[in-house]
């Protein structure tokens, strides 16, 4: 009896498991941490071995792209057919550091199998999730008889992520001609839980600044001239208490300018999560939630923009009493953006209303860095819903949807390139990113793996392009 496309799939995983799982495991020993320059030569040894892998796979082009930092890969798996959709599938291959001595019950860089979850940094973040499509490339073409993916597959494998992406930005605006794609994939994110498969549509921007306020040229008797000259510490803590209404929206004018606003869809969709507040107050070691009024707690964290004090200082800090007026004061604060925020306006709007915050005898100065900018696809576009239907195939489950609250490289993707940003991510919270005992499910892993194989012929079949 011939077998169904979808138990051809799962037949050829199944019969390359332990290939596949030796071959991560080979690549997760190499300590490719960016943030540490004594393992530069490691994150260098990860790109090439990444790199060589894809040649195996059989992608047609495997590159090693140098960059001021540390070293991204490019590849390329042409399709052949001039109607098929260009997908570029974006990830990373550094990590966070890792030591034993961290708490770790086993060394970070060799990794361990126990109870059918594969222990080790970068086992979910990211080196994983990126290395399960060579897996899902392979039984795409296996099940389908193809000798190349339904579309025309590229991948771009940063090796400076967990820095910052210092470098991101200006590669792929290099690169922009090579890295031209109908859709971007980010397998750099995770679902809600083992129990329930969901699909990210957004994550959102942020711009962040540190405001700086100087009163007199040093620190002065508040004996002598308290009451009778500008604080700068009492001006911080003035601005800040302006930041917020009492209804905790943003009091800057000008902040909510061109937000996108959630339909009536997306937050039946949001409530339809089994989201239990109370334990996730308790993953935040917090006692209540808060936020804007008239929106819910994963609606204030998805898809409402925010203000946050980051940090606030002034004047003495020591043991005792230091009876003065401070010389000087310090604000940080970061603002996450949603759809429709334009990071440049907002840096235009805080710097007006904190000038309009300062009393006179107090200069303020507003240093702001670089920005990330929000992106969003809509739940109608026909990338998401392959991204979905391919996702429900191999969880056999309802995929629901979600979107993050942080920010990330993939908005630059979108913005250079033009092209929608999807997320397909196998990772659940439990994985412990960044934390000591990363680890991934074997049996979530696979099922990425299955994903994969499913939604290049889906996106071929539902979204062709005229030749």
């Amino acid at each position: 009896m011939s077998q169904t496309p979808d138990s051809a799939v799962r037949t050829y995983i199944e019969h390359h498991r332990t290939a596949f799982l030796d071959d991560l495991a080979e690549w997760l020993r190499i300590p490719s941490v960016s943030a540490q320059p004594d393992h530069a030569t490691d994150v260098r040894r990860s790109a090439d071995w990444l790199a060589a892998k894809l040649t195996e796979t059989g992608f047609t082009t495997a590159e090693v792209w140098q960059t001021p930092g540390a070293p991204a890969v490019f590849a390329e798996w042409p399709s052949g057919d001039p109607e098929a959709p260009t997908v570029l599938v974006y990830g990373h291959h550094d990590v966070q550091p890792a030591a034993r001595e961290d708490g770790w019950n086993s060394d970070p860089f060799e990794p361990v199998v126990r109870e059918n979850r594969l222990y080790a940094r970068g086992a979910a973040d990211d080196k994983g999730q990126v290395f399960f499509h060579t897996l899902g490339v392979r039984a795409h073409l296996a099940a389908t008889g193809r000798t190349a993916p339904a579309v025309n597959l590229k991948l771009l494998i940063e090796g400076e992520e967990e820095s910052g992406s210092p470098h991101f930005r200006a590669l792929v605006e290099e690169r922009a001609e090579r890295l031209s794609a109908d859709a971007v994939i980010v397998s750099d994110t995770g679902m809600w839980s083992e129990d329930t498969p969901t699909v990210c549509t957004g994550m959102r921007g942020l711009a962040e600044c540190e405001i700086r306020l100087y009163g007199p040229d040093q620190d002065i008797h508040s004996g002598s001239f308290g009451g009778a000259v500008p604080n700068p510490a009492t001006a911080a803590a003035r601005l800040v208490a302006a930041l917020h209404d009492e209804h905790s929206r943003v009091a800057v004018p000008g902040f909510y300018d061109g937000v996108i606003e959630l339909t009536e869809r997306e937050r039946d969709l949001f409530a339809e999560l089994p989201f239990d507040e109370q334990q996730w107050l308790r993953t935040a070691k917090s006692y209540a939630a808060h936020g804007e009024a008239g929106h819910t707690t994963l609606e204030r964290i998805w898809a409402r923009p925010t203000a946050e004090v980051n940090g606030i200082g002034g004047g003495y800090q020591g043991p005792g009493s230091k009876t003065i007026i401070p010389s000087s004061a310090m604000v940080k604060l970061s603002f996450r953006l949603v759809a429709g925020q334009d990071p440049d306006h907002i840096e235009k709007a805080v710097r007006a209303w904190a000038a309009e915050q300062v009393p006179a005898g107090i200069r303020c100065e507003i240093a702001f860095g670089a920005a990330t900018r929000p992106c969003l696809t809509p739940l109608d576009h026909p990338a998401l819903q392959s991204v979905v239907r391919a996702m429900g195939r191999a969880f056999e489950k309802p995929v629901r949807f979600t979107r993050e609250g942080g920010s990330g490289p993939a908005a630059d993707l979108q913005e250079v390139l033009g092209a929608p940003v999807l997320f397909l991510g196998i990772s659940v919270p439990s994985d412990g990113w960044h934390a000591p005992d990363e680890k991934v499910e074997l049996d979530l892993l696979l099922k990425g793996v299955e994903t994969s194989a499913y939604l290049w012929g889906d996106l071929a079949e539902h979204w062709r392009h005229a030749p």
